[in-house]
């Protein structure tokens, strides 16, 4: 069987298409997930008793369920209990910022708390608040070491798109399915599918080890 180049050709406009909207997909979700799981995260770590404990119910019941067992819940079962009906693109959003947050809460309190106690008291010797210890010492510190795992989790939540296929969402993935369904192609397909997928993923990748480069773990 030779490999049919005109297949891919034919078909690359309707996966651009698909990679865009996986794109955009990721970024909004990844956005909404990092805001999340940054206050969650400083919840975890510095927080009082009762609101960590909260924290760390959410943290450990996103992360103890299969990402696509939470895409089936709010789509399918979250528009039943508030009578409203979610379209497959935010479900789909929300369900990547639902997951994000709980890994990146976990990333943020690692890298908290890996910063020396010795920094936050003198701090607060010198008079400072809190808070700008928080901002001014101890968080920019953190934020350097939160960089690699970080990078990661945004390269995981990218391809973790594509198990919104389960839910009709035109991704990458579920683009090149309904394609193999009409011309049976599927080597050429799949394999197009994975070549747009690594350039993206890479392209993800150099980003973050150009911020790791300008910004040298401490």
């Amino acid at each position: 069987m030779s490999f049919d180049w005109s297949a891919v050709i034919a078909a690359f406009p309707q996966l651009l298409q698909g990679a865009e909207l996986t794109v955009f997909i990721a970024g909004i979700g990844l956005i909404a997930g990092i805001s999340v799981g940054v206050l969650l995260g400083m919840v975890r770590a510095f927080g009082p008793a009762p609101v960590n404990a909260a924290a760390l119910v959410y943290v450990a019941f996103i992360r103890g369920t299969p990402l696509i067992v939470q895409i089936m819940f709010i789509y399918f079962a979250l528009p039943i209990l508030m009578h409203i009906r979610i379209q497959a693109v935010p479900a789909g959003i929300i369900a990547i910022a639902v997951n994000s947050s709980a890994y990146v809460a976990e990333i943020v309190r690692g890298s908290l708390l890996s910063i020396s106690k010795g920094l936050t008291e003198a701090g607060l010797a010198m008079g400072l608040p809190f808070w700008k210890v928080l901002v001014f010492i101890t968080g920019p510190l953190a934020f350097r070491r939160l960089i690699p795992p970080l990078g990661n989790q945004c390269i995981t939540s990218l391809k973790d798109t594509s198990l919104l296929l389960v839910i009709g969402v035109s991704e990458l993935t579920f683009t090149g399915q309904e394609i193999i369904a009409d011309n049976f192609r599927a080597v050429e397909i799949w394999s197009a599918v994975a070549v747009i997928y690594f350039v993206m993923l890479s392209a993800v990748g150099l980003f973050w080890q150009y911020v790791e480069r300008r910004m040298p773990i401490l």
